[in-house]
């Protein structure tokens, strides 16, 4: 009941969420109500001097320059005040430069945000917006209210403008910094495929965003408390209903999140730091009441799903594991004990992991999560389903392979490479979902073991 409810109710103030994106509608400098004043970004002129980029406004003095890949970072001063300005190149063939945002941490520890020591009062500013509507800047460019279908038309327009925004990190001597610069995209390649995973890129790519849709359709259906709840409803028909519900109810879901997205992308709303903040920040832009609502059915939609795997964890290990596979008898409360053992277990190591990967996109993480379940569950339940020849050590051999696989091609991947302050092109593996090998060598390693040790083992017919 619980879970009914709370994901019911994310659905419901979500639907709210999105319809008062609409009746806000869009504007090209978006001030969350009037409550934080739009801030516009500069950008100067410079020129080439002896091979040298410099400032053609001579109030700015040049400090350093880095070239990170294909981007070319100028350090400025001005009145005291140390940024970083991304080099690009206008219309007209112009040398210009762009106002950043950045974070820098000196080699002393000290730490500071735009040039200024970091602060309650010096953060990152939020950032999103649109630079034209329909071809549009300025106030003719407010369009109103719009309907959903109006506010999906002036994203897919050609002469919408869309500011987007990307960071770079690179050393500054001994000092680490990130930057966050400001990319203008053309409304019709907002929606297309390959702004976050470059399915017009590289083989490399292309096979890292095709492994992530393997990992996602595979994933979804081995995850531990999904399946569990199969073992709460009392008829297979009542499962079939509740199957079908789930998967309308997830699908309305997903239509919500795309309008909550574009609703964050262009309402000013963005955390630089944290892309994990979006919706409520969007919500808080509306007023503190939906922000409360909507964090705390999130963190109640957290807490549904960590019980869910806990509980799934336990059961695994104290039934299955000790119980049917190492064939050990134990009583009911031998049970219970070793359940809340496992519960304790996974909740510190869960805990340990949280630490060590925060500030990572949740929906990256998810990603692996989807991984890790496709490759170590997915096997093992498809072929003692779909093949009498499996066998016990076969699905234990295979968990093995694909818990292993997962996890040692994502330690090193280009995305772990960037979180060690690595050079993420010098990463072993050149793709960062592992599902596209993880899953087939899983599927093999159960085939292959369960057929060399068949005179041996004795078939596996079941495993409840």
């Amino acid at each position: 009941m619980f879970n009914f409810l709370k994901d019911h109710f994310l659905i419901f103030f979500s639907t709210v969420l999105c319809i008062f994106i609409f009746i806000q509608g869009l504007n090209t400098e978006p001030d969350q109500g009037g409550k934080v004043p739009f801030y516009k970004y500069t950008i100067i002129q410079a020129q080439l001097q002896e091979d040298e980029i410099v400032p053609v406004d001579t109030s700015y003095f040049k400090k350093g320059e880095v070239t990170n890949q294909e981007f070319t970072f100028l350090k400025l001063s001005k009145d005291g005040i140390q940024a970083w300005w991304l080099k690009d190149i206008d219309s007209k063939g112009n040398i210009i430069l762009q106002e950043t945002q950045s974070e820098v941490r000196l080699s002393n520890g000290e730490f500071f945000i735009n040039g200024r020591p970091a602060s309650k009062d010096n953060q990152l500013r939020q950032v999103g917006n649109l630079e034209k509507i329909g071809g549009k800047s300025g106030e003719e460019a407010k369009t109103g209210s719009v309907n959903p279908f109006e506010f999906l038309s002036y994203f897919t327009d050609k002469d919408t403008v869309v500011k987007r925004w990307e960071k770079a990190l690179f050393k500054d001597g001994e000092d680490k910094v990130t930057v966050y610069y400001s990319i203008e995209t053309p409304g019709n390649k907002i929606m297309r495929p390959g702004l976050k995973f470059k399915v017009e890129g590289s083989p490399f790519e292309r096979l890292d965003f095709i492994s992530l849709m393997l990992a996602l359709f595979f994933g979804t259906a081995a995850l531990p408390h999904i399946l569990i709840r199969y073992f709460t409803v009392r008829t297979p028909v009542d499962a079939r209903k509740s199957t079908i519900v789930a998967i309308a109810s997830i699908g309305f879901f997903y239509v919500l999140t795309l309008f909550m997205g574009l609703g964050a992308m262009s309402s000013g709303v963005l955390n630089l730091a944290s892309s994990n903040m979006s919706a409520p920040l969007l919500a808080k832009s509306f007023g503190v009441f939906l922000f409360s609502v909507i964090s705390a059915i999130a963190f109640a939609t957290v807490l549904g799903t960590v019980s869910g795997l806990l509980v799934a964890a336990s059961g695994a290990v104290a039934h299955y594991l000790i119980g049917s596979f190492r064939g050990v008898s134990m009583t009911d409360r031998q049970k219970v004990v070793v359940g809340k053992i496992t519960a304790l277990s996974v909740g510190i190591i869960a805990i340990i992991l949280g630490i060590l990967f925060k500030g990572m996109n949740v929906s990256f993480l998810v990603g692996w999560a989807f991984a890790v379940a496709a490759s170590a569950n997915l096997p093992a339940i498809m072929m003692v389903l779909f093949w009498k020849k499996t066998t016990a050590k076969g699905i234990v051999a295979s968990i093995i392979v694909g818990i292993f696989t997962v996890l040692g091609m994502i330690l090193l991947s280009p995305s772990m490479y960037v979180r060690y302050g690595l050079n993420p092109n010098t990463a072993p593996i050149p793709f960062s979902n592992p599902g596209i090998i993880s899953i087939p060598l899983s599927f093999l390693t159960i085939v292959v073991v369960s057929l060399l040790i068949q005179k041996k083992d004795k078939v596996l017919t079941g495993i409840t």
